[in-house]
């Protein structure tokens, strides 16, 4: 009688989580968010000087020095010097931002996979694995956006007397089209961290940020590139449709001058595509470092 008892009591007890797998996934992912934001803060100095000296010394150099020395670009005259200074401000802060989504998650992760093999302490979290991939597109998403509220003021004020950016805040863009571009590009690091060795680092910088970062429209609009033609085919402007940066970039003068740019109606569903599809192979790749 009393094995009989022991035993029903035993078959009462059970063993529940206390929480979903989806809220513990919310927590964790909460959780890694929290720490890269703590580590953001403690360097926030460092994070600073090192999105503020590109943008700075574009500016100084063609904005400030050029047209002291009397090698304006854009034309000769305040006017002209003032039109390049317009298209250039946005330019800078779409670099920017895709700089951070490189540094921030490129450079980070190849450590990480590297000799720190930190990935390995991250994964163990209570949470999908893909979930750890899209906490860094996260992250580098609000750091492309404090990028953004950085650079911008200081790129609008680095410039000779007389030459000036014209300036004009449109918000319903800034704010729809600047989180979109972050997370364009967030996830365009995710894809570049996840396909090169940390031993390569330079090799993705000489092949593939360099290219996009010239032919990305930082220091030109698209649709000045008309001219470049090879009989009736404009092949530069049509090559350069398959380089993200230069949507960001005519997405930038859209959200902050009057400056002539490429459509919206173009530029949303480019940069909707580019993050679905950087995402989709980012995602797939983390997943197959991790288990490699």
């Amino acid at each position: 009688m009393a094995t009989a008892d022991v035993s029903a009591g035993l078959r009462r007890i059970e063993i529940r989580p206390q929480r979903s797998s989806f809220a513990a996934s919310r927590v964790t992912l909460a959780a890694l968010l929290l720490r890269d934001l703590v580590v953001l803060k403690k360097n926030f100095g460092e994070f600073v000087i090192r999105t503020l000296i590109q943008p700075f010394l574009l500016c100084f150099v063609f904005l400030f020095v050029f047209p002291k020395i009397g090698q304006g670009i854009g034309g000769h005259g305040v006017t002209a010097e003032s039109a390049f200074a317009t298209v250039l401000v946005p330019g800078v802060v779409g670099l920017s931002i895709m700089f951070q989504g490189v540094q921030s998650i490129a450079l980070s992760m190849a450590q990480e996979f590297g000799f720190t093999r930190e990935i390995e302490d991250r994964v163990q979290a209570p949470c999908p694995i893909w979930l750890v991939a899209f906490e860094k597109v996260l992250s580098g998403t609000l750091q492309g956006l404090i990028s953004a509220a950085i650079v911008l003021p200081i790129a609008s004020i680095v410039h000779a007397p007389g030459v000036a950016a014209h300036i004009s805040l449109h918000w319903w863009i800034i704010l729809t089209l600047v989180p979109l571009s972050c997370v364009a590009m967030g996830s365009l690091g995710l894809v570049l961290g996840t396909s090169f060795e940390a031993r390569n680092i330079g090799l993705m910088f000489g092949f593939v940020i360099l290219p996009i970062t010239f032919l990305g429209g930082t220091y030109y609009q698209w649709t000045r590139l008309g001219p470049v033609k090879i009989g009736g085919w404009h092949w530069l402007q049509t090559i350069v449709l398959i380089n993200p940066l230069i949507y960001l970039n005519e997405g930038m003068r859209a959200a902050f001058t009057e400056a002539p740019h490429m459509h919206l109606y173009v530029i949303y569903p480019v940069l909707v595509g580019f993050c679905t599809l950087f995402l989709a192979i980012g995602l797939r790749n983390f997943r197959r470092k991790v288990l490699s």
